[in-house]
């Protein structure tokens, strides 16, 4: 039985060009195992917190130390012993950075180990009992808020391919996004067509809901018609506009998905949102619920959402988010694994997406390479 040598790390880069670190994870056996860590630009107040990367590397002494000669598969055990190491509630000791990249590493080894996919055994290890799946595609194609540098509001306007087959949904997505390059290009003059962090066109537009006049117009070709749906993360928490406006657009938009549309705390205005339209729109939380059961736990008493973001690097293990899962799952909300603005090549994401049989997948737009990891790590599993 192959146990865990040794466990170090070391800083490397993000998409946004700030550093962010890598663990590596050794066996007895020789095997290696890598996962790194993203960050986001747009953040939770509740999220796990992430220490400074050099600090990160230092608590990667202590954490080898704690689990030196541990079973790599003994997920639950081990992310157990994390916790218990950091001694926080929002692991600010040790650092989300550290422990969740230890974490990710231990499965990523353990699966290696094993001789099967990531995917298998995260389905495995889960406990959640379902059978993998692909996920719907969540592409964020036009990018604003914290996310870019121009005057829109609010932060990701979204396509949905509605076909769950990852070929025709990449197809569809990669087509639009060209002929979205296209459009603007034309429409909206030299430079416009510059990316957000999340490689969204970040042009500047005349008020918040022309991008959606755009993408419409758009999908409105013989290439898309009838085949794509409409979502918004408006990310409100940094939006400055009242909640009568805020309610008023939403109802007028008529989308599939609206992510955090008030700010983290406003409960009950989820709920009232929900309430009214969510009967036809996926109300979902993000910075409302970061990955953490009891927000959860909250959101379902106040009926706020019918849907939720799950992001390992919210709340640090893999253990963490498996909870988090079936959490959603016995609450019947929609599932949608998601990345960060902040992003690293690692496509361990897409892994979990189809281990946990995800009902969407937030990736970003098909361009750079942190995004198209991703997008082809899914290609090669559900293709």
């Amino acid at each position: 039985m192959a146990t865990i040598k040794r466990i170090n790390g070391r800083k490397i880069l993000n998409s946004r060009g700030d550093w962010t670190i890598e663990v590596s994870v050794k066996l007895s056996n020789g095997l290696v195992a890598e996962a790194s860590v993203p960050e986001g630009a747009s953040s939770g107040k509740a999220e796990a917190v992430f220490v400074k990367p050099t600090v990160a590397l230092k608590r990667l002494k202590e954490i080898e130390k704690t689990l030196k000669g541990e079973n790599p598969k003994n997920q639950f055990k081990i992310d157990s012993s994390l916790n218990e190491l950091d001694g926080t509630e929002n692991k600010s000791r040790l650092g989300a950075n550290a422990i969740l990249g230890t974490s990710l590493a231990v499965a990523r080894a353990a699966a290696t180990d094993g001789k099967v996919p990531l995917w298998k055994h995260l389905n495995k290890i889960s406990g959640l009992k379902n059978k993998p799946a692909c996920p719907k595609l969540f592409i964020n194609v036009i990018n604003g808020g914290l996310h870019a540098k121009n005057n829109l509001d609010f932060q990701e306007y979204i396509i949905i391919p509605k076909t769950n087959d990852i070929k025709d949904a990449v197809l569809i997505g990669t087509r639009f996004y060209k002929d979205l390059r296209k459009y603007i290009q034309k429409n909206y003059g030299p430079g416009s067509t510059s990316l957000g962090d999340e490689s969204g066109f970040a042009p500047k537009f005349k008020n918040n809901l022309e991008p959606f006049i755009v993408l419409r117009k758009v999908a409105s070709r013989e290439n898309f018609r009838g085949k794509i749906l409409f979502g918004m993360d408006a990310a409100a928490s940094n939006v400055k506009i009242s909640l009568n406006k805020l309610f008023k657009l939403y109802k007028s938009l008529g989308l599939y998905y609206l992510e955090d549309p008030f700010a983290e705390t406003d409960f009950k205005s989820f709920s009232k949102l929900r309430k009214e339209i969510g009967h036809k729109t996926l109300i979902c939380g993000d910075d409302l619920t970061v990955t953490n059961t009891n927000l959860m736990e909250k959101a379902r008493k106040e009926k706020s959402i019918n849907s939720v973001i799950v992001k390992p690097n919210q709340i640090g293990t893999l253990t963490e988010v498996f909870k988090a899962v079936k959490l959603a799952r016995s609450y019947k909300w929609k599932i949608i694994i998601s990345h960060r603005s902040g992003e690293t090549e690692d496509d361990f994401i897409s892994d979990l997406a189809y281990a946990v049989a995800a009902d969407g997948m937030k990736l970003g737009a098909p361009a750079r390479g942190e995004r198209i990891a991703k997008y082809n790590r899914l290609l090669e599993i559900c293709g």
